[in-house]
């Protein structure tokens, strides 16, 4: 088993610029002096939340600076929505919230975001320039396998992207159809159980990655969507009852996680 590392790090918000755009984004990075591979966090719909901000710390703990832009820029800027206690997991609000946003997200603005966050990652002086790689989680995990297909990303963890088969945010060709264009290593973690990234969509993706010769592992689990989700659990006592959440699962994933990055950055 691989064990997961303590360090000391530094965060800090920062903006990372894209043209006009500035892209608000959570940085964490090793305190010590020295060059690290680094990591892109992709979030879910509801933003740079706590979540998201703990598991990019988490990351920067195991010896990489990692950095989680902002996917909303454009139309929210500043949206985040947190675990509610009183609903156990997310309120209805935030869902509302976070698929309005969603749904005005466009491909090409994402994947310049993206190029703009590899492009910053560039200029930090502890950053090694060619080990760079990416984890998103569900809208972040479609995010993450459009990142896949930049040369630069060397790793992606991928956690139940929905509608990479089936949708691309307003473009014709759907994501899966770029499969090819994928360079480094890709792991993908689904859930047998989710009701919004199924079974014949998650053998799909696998398909497509064999098809195309990309290194790559697919890991499946007996659980729903957002497994991950609340993988902090210890901070959040209220999500021993949030049924997102899979005790078995999420850390055999984050096991491989680590192997993953560790191998390739």
């Amino acid at each position: 088993m691989l064990e997961t590392t303590n360090i000391e790090i530094n965060t800090c918000y920062v903006k990372v610029p894209n043209n006009d755009l500035e892209i608000d984004a959570y940085l964490a990075q090793p305190a010590q002096k020295g060059t690290f591979g680094a990591v892109i966090v992709f979030p879910e719909i509801f933003g740079i939340n706590s979540n998201i901000r703990d598991i990019t710390e988490l990351i920067a703990k195991q010896g990489y600076v990692a950095i989680a832009p902002a996917m909303y820029q454009r139309t929210a800027p500043g949206f985040e929505a947190d675990f509610s206690p009183e609903d156990v997991g997310y309120s209805p609000e935030a869902y509302r919230l976070g698929l309005e946003y969603y749904q005005q997200v466009k491909y090409q603005e994402i994947f310049s975001d993206i190029q703009a966050a590899i492009a910053y990652l560039k200029t930090l002086p502890n950053v090694k320039d060619d080990a760079i790689g990416v984890i998103g989680f569900c809208f972040g995990g479609h995010v993450a396998y459009m990142a896949a297909t930049l040369p630069d990303i060397k790793a992606t963890a991928s956690f139940y992207g929905g509608g990479i088969t089936t949708a691309s945010y307003g473009e014709d060709t759907p994501t899966i159809n770029r499969t090819s264009e994928i360079k480094g290593t890709i792991y993908a973690f689904f859930g047998t159980r989710d009701a919004l990234v199924s079974q014949e969509e998650n053998e799909q993706i696998e398909a497509e990655l064999k098809k195309h010769q990309i290194n790559h592992r697919v890991f499946r689990y007996d659980a729903g969507h957002g497994f991950f989700a609340g993988f902090f659990k210890d901070q959040y006592p209220f999500l021993t009852q949030n049924p997102m959440y899979n005790p078995e699962a999420a850390p055999d994933a984050w096991q491989y996680v680590l192997e993953l990055f560790q191998n390739h950055l």
